[in-house]
């Protein structure tokens, strides 16, 4: 034992030579790593406290973060000392030695006689007392950065640590990087307040950050916003992961055709993720994790039935606990659930299938089992069904109905339906009936005219009671097809009283008040729905909720946008609360409810909305997604550019064309026209309209009460050419027609739009008094409507007229003119990338409910992805409003925004 008086002499020089240097170097940062900036913020404002822990899987990005650190850290003038861990200092004499010669960085001057100290307890007070004597004398911030720590395993190496956390200076400062929760005692420091934690849910890229990191690291090819959020959603921002899909596009840029499937093809992806994530680990731990890779999400008792292992819960633990890629998915007040990252989940897939047919489909087998006595029917069909247990999926579905039958089961019966031959089913009625109805809602017509026949040779089908349900296949598959005059006249031979079960009478329902909406019958519809409530006991139903959602349907469709926002908001936040933001009920709700936000200007909530819900896009009913797509493109446009909002332009009225979905196509084609022309490219939209006129000539002759919307959408389309041609009488001509034709239809938005159209034909005539006379009556019924974007994106020279109309008002009116409240929307909304004004600057400008929530949490000293969880939203939705509020208030940093707003009184 050393006495603690006695000169410790420094570090022999060959020993120092027999040590790896680059063990005491982090990695070079690159100029194409991405700069953590918020969390590097996090670090820095707790960069005092004794401990700094930064945990998460392997490829999380830990090294990277603490070497940014570092820079950041050594640029102020602190001293800082790094040590790479790796397996040989597992144990305590190799680990000893390095932790010396890493001290010695910081320059403490220990004794080589450390090196060869007992190993018993004593070892660790002899070394932290020399190291305090050491630096007894030091001024200054010492940090010590061990990189790595999850490759220490011997409980004295523990031990010499966690005796440098409680007894160890002041001023010295460990940061230790680990894929696990080092076995430390820091409960004291803790309650001390002198742990600062980075924990993996924090590490991975948010959106703005993966777009970053492959616009830096793939320059060969240029991905839209489309194909980055894929990305993004299919890598849940991995860092790893996506390091190794953009060497994949550098390499073979016509992979980003087959975006999810490159990461699952990549040969350095399944070797990294066995050597790096699984090659240690015990070989019944990776048996488990692969046996439970055929479930979206398992809690313990899944977990158990599927691999007959008792200690289930034991092992789950130990997988969190050493971050091996797996996530909490949702909980209730029972059990946790999990799931595994979608990549990692694929790499164990790959593994299990080794094993056999047999075997997985016995694991899909007991799945199936365990969800059918529970009653989660989605689940139990999906697995029954993979399992190839196909009579047993029937049962399930047919147990469930009618009473208990659910929006959210269509998409496991479809899946059912994909297996299942006409003629296996011959039998089963009620299958042919649902098959058939499902078919005919997601827009599958040929295979449900083809189910349908087979329904209508069953006996059964020639029931009194099977009329009604003949009728609502039928209906169904009319209104997909978007033709709601076929799909009313099916309908309207019946009530919702012929209805067998609670789940026709609300299919029935939603059908036909969507179309006497798009007849412009909207009375009629809202009378349909108030007729017809929601009974008390199928308040929480999905299809109910669905049901309840078709009055805000229909007054969209009317274009009664302040009527339907406080409907849609309470009806989308319900059905997140009861039924979570991935059902199938959340997603249709969203669909609307983003239109509407985006219209009232509130554009962080419409992104938040659309997030990650790419199938309203692509399986939805038509109007939803026109409306979707539509909202798309108008934030790719308003805060991206012109080029991201024409490329999902193009895809998606490929996409339209191939459905025949006519008025989609001509909607997306007079949108790129407009973007066309207000970029100045107008052989261009010129071209675009033109190929809609065959469109136009066939929806004039048509009953179908939605395609009267075509001739219209394109007669705006030619309008607009006329007055970039310079035609402005045509234009006016032109608009003056649509907006008759508009307003006969009961399309509100479109009647407006037709009419700022001719307001701005009569302004570039000259006729300066006729334009603001128009532009008052417009205004004035776009403020009883609720309309606040279909006037502002039509750029500047609409708002330097409302600007005038504005002023035109009497002084100090309460309340304010529409047109005031546009012209302060423009204001707000210019931060958000519109076209309207530039930045705001001045610190009268207002922020918003949100903005100033946000302010308040960063003043709390919360990361961005606390403040995101606190909220209940998205990190790239913090980060945007983030951005929004320096723009507005003309600061850079968080710090100046909170200093601001204290100033304001806006925070405490």
């Amino acid at each position: 034992m050393i006495a603690p008086d006695m000169p410790s002499p420094p570090l022999s020089t060959d020993l120092e030579r027999l040590l790896v240097s680059t063990k005491f170097a982090p990695p070079r940062i690159g100029s194409r790593y991405i700069m953590r900036t918020h969390l590097l913020s996090a670090l820095g404002r707790d960069r005092r406290r004794r401990l700094t822990l930064v945990t998460g899987s392997a490829g999380f990005g830990k090294t990277i973060l603490l070497a940014q650190w570092r820079q950041e850290l050594m640029a102020a003038g602190a001293q800082v000392a790094w040590l790479s861990l790796h397996a040989d200092e597992k144990l305590l004499p190799n680990f000893r030695t390095h932790l010396i010669a890493a001290l010695g960085r910081l320059g403490m001057a220990l004794s080589d006689e450390l090196l060869f100290a007992a190993d018993d307890r004593s070892h660790a007070d002899d070394m932290v007392a020399a190291i305090n004597n050491n630096i007894a004398d030091t001024r200054g911030d010492l940090y010590l950065i061990l990189d790595d720590y999850h490759h220490v395993e011997d409980p004295r190496a523990h031990q010499l640590v966690q005796k440098l956390l409680d007894e160890g200076p002041g001023n010295l400062h460990l940061v230790i990087a680990s894929r696990a929760l080092p076995p430390l005692s820091v409960a004291r420091l803790r309650a001390l307040e002198e742990v600062a934690e980075i924990e993996c849910g924090e590490l991975p890229f948010d959106r703005a950050e993966t777009r970053e990191f492959l616009e830096q690291n793939v320059t060969s090819v240029k991905l839209d916003s489309e194909e980055v959020g894929l990305i993004h959603d299919h890598t849940n921002g991995w860092p790893a992961s996506l390091q190794l899909v953009s060497i994949m596009l550098k390499n073979r840029p016509e992979g980003r055709s087959s975006l999810p499937d490159l990461a699952r093809q990549s040969s350095d992806l399944q070797n990294y993720l066995w050597e790096d994530v699984v090659g240690d680990l015990p070989a019944e731990v990776t048996a488990f994790m692969e046996s439970l890779s055929i479930a979206r999400r398992f809690n313990a008792s899944l977990a158990e039935a599927i691999t007959g292992r008792g200690d289930a819960a034991a092992l789950i633990d130990r997988i969190e606990e050493e971050n091996l890629l797996i996530m909490r998915a949702e909980s209730d007040a029972r059990a946790a659930w999990f799931r595994f990252h979608p990549l990692f989940n694929e790499f164990l897939s790959a593994r299990l299938a080794r094993r056999g047919a047999s075997e997985v489909a016995e694991c899909h087998r007991r799945a199936s089992r365990w969800f059918a006595k529970r009653r989660f029917v989605v689940e139990a069909v999906r697995h029954a069904t993979l399992a190839g247990d196909i009579d047993e999926a029937v049962d399930i579905i047919e147990q469930a109905v009618p009473g208990s039958w659910k929006l959210s089961y269509l998409g496991p019966l479809l899946h059912l339906v994909d297996n299942l031959s006409l003629d296996a089913i011959a039998t089963h009625p009620r299958i042919l009936y649902l098959g058939s109805l499902t078919l005919s809602m997601t827009g599958a017509s040929t295979r449900a005219n083809a189910w349908l026949n087979r329904l209508g040779e069953c006996a059964v089908a020639n029931a009194p009671a099977f009329a009604f349900r003949i009728a609502l296949i039928k209906a169904s598959m009319a209104l997909q097809q978007d033709d709601s005059t076929r799909c009313l006249d099916h309908l309207e031979p019946f009530e919702p009283s012929d209805a067998g079960t609670a789940f026709e009478r609300y299919v029935y329902l939603m059908a036909r008040v969507a179309c006497l909406a798009g007849a412009g019958r909207l009375d009629d519809a809202l009378r349909l729905h108030d007729l017809n409530p929601i009974p008390p006991e199928d308040a929480d139903d999905d299809l109910a909720m669905r049901a309840t959602g078709s009055r805000t349907f229909a007054l969209l469709v009317a274009g009664h946008i302040r009527e339907a926002e406080p409907v849609s908001d309470f009806n989308y936040a319900r059905a997140v609360a009861i039924h979570g933001r991935a059902s199938t009920c959340a997603n249709l709700s969203a669909a609307t409810r983003s239109v509407i936000c985006y219209e009232r200007n509130r554009i962080d909530d419409a992104r938040e909305l659309l997030a990650k819900r790419q199938n309203n896009r692509q399986t939805s009913a038509p109007q939803m997604m026109i409306w979707a797509t539509l909202c798309r493109v108008r934030l790719d446009h308003l805060q991206e550019s012109a080029e991201a909002a024409l490329a999902l332009l193009e895809r998606q009225k490929g996409y339209f064309r191939s459905l025949g979905l006519d008025r989609g196509t001509a909607y997306l084609g007079a949108e790129q026209v407009r973007i066309l022309l207000a970029d100045g490219q107008f052989q261009t939209a010129q071209a675009i309209a033109a190929q809609l006129d065959t469109m136009a000539t066939a929806a004039a002759a048509s009953r179908a009460s939605f395609a009267a919307e075509i001739p219209i959408v394109i007669g705006l389309a030619h309008a607009r050419l006329d007055m970039a041609r310079d035609d402005n009488e045509a234009a006016l001509r032109g608009a003056e027609a649509m907006r008759e034709a508009a307003a006969a239809s009961g399309r509100k938005q479109l009647e407006i739009t037709a009419a700022l159209i001719a307001v701005l034909a009569l302004e570039k005539s000259g006729r300066r008094a006729d334009a603001l006379a128009h532009l008052a009556a417009t205004v004035a019924l776009g403020g009883r409507l609720g309309f606040v974007r279909t006037f502002l994106d039509e750029g500047p020279v609409l708002l330097m007229l409302l600007r005038e109309l504005a002023a035109l008002a009497a002084p100090g009116a309460t309340p304010p003119s529409h047109a005031a409240e546009l012209v302060r929307q423009a204001s707000v909304g210019s931060a958000s990338g519109g076209a309207a004004e530039g930045p705001a600057t001045t610190t009268d400008t207002l922020l918003t409910g949100r903005e100033v929530e946000i302010v308040e949490l960063v003043a709390a000293g919360m990361s961005n992805k606390r403040i995101a969880l606190t909220l209940g939203i998205s990190v790239e939705t913090v980060k945007w409003n983030l951005k929004n509020i320096f723009t507005k208030l003309g600061v850079s940093s968080r710090y100046d925004a909170m200093v601001w707003a204290r100033r304001q009184g806006l925070i405490d």
